[in-house]
């Protein structure tokens, strides 16, 4: 007959090597603990009971204990803005009004790096006129509200360059 250790170094074997197979960092702390189980099986303690009941409670320690300190060590609160991506990297960025208002909504044209977007002013502000140089406020679906400043877009010529 196969001993209690030896079936607890498969078990543990088995966890280690699914924990090769998932993304979770989870079944290691289950290999951990029959590991501890089969130590205690060679020790001579050949109640399977207190064996089991060692590997449930040292593999949820383990795990508990894993999650909180991984946690604080591998995560970063970051202070301030998020990483953006996608459209909301436009927010802030400047244009070229193309097409200028039209219509009760005052929907008009900007262009922003080569692409132009369907635009409206934001609240407050005057129809858009040919030419001037806004900056994005926000943006609603496929269009973007938008802000007179002083500042001149740059060409996007000049932008693909830099990349």
């Amino acid at each position: 007959m196969i001993q209690a250790w030896i079936i607890w170094l498969i078990i543990a074997g088995i966890f280690a090597a699914l924990e090769v197979l998932t993304p979770g960092f989870v079944l290691l702390w289950f290999a951990v603990g029959a590991l501890v189980a089969s130590a205690l099986a060679l020790l001579g303690i050949e109640s399977v009971a207190i064996q089991m009941i060692v590997f449930l409670v040292v593999s949820v320690l383990m795990v508990i204990a894993s999650r909180t300190i991984l946690e604080k060590f591998f995560t970063r609160k970051r202070e301030g803005s998020k990483l953006k991506s996608g459209a909301e990297t436009m927010i802030g960025q400047i244009g070229t009004v193309v097409e200028p208002s039209r219509g009760a909504l005052n929907e008009g044209a900007v262009k922003i790096y080569g692409s132009v977007w369907t635009a409206f002013p934001a609240e407050g502000e005057w129809p858009l006129a040919e030419g001037e140089s806004v900056s994005v406020e926000r943006i609603e679906g496929n269009s973007i509200y938008v802000r007179r400043t002083a500042r001149m877009a740059r060409p996007f010529t000049e932008i693909s360059k830099q990349m």
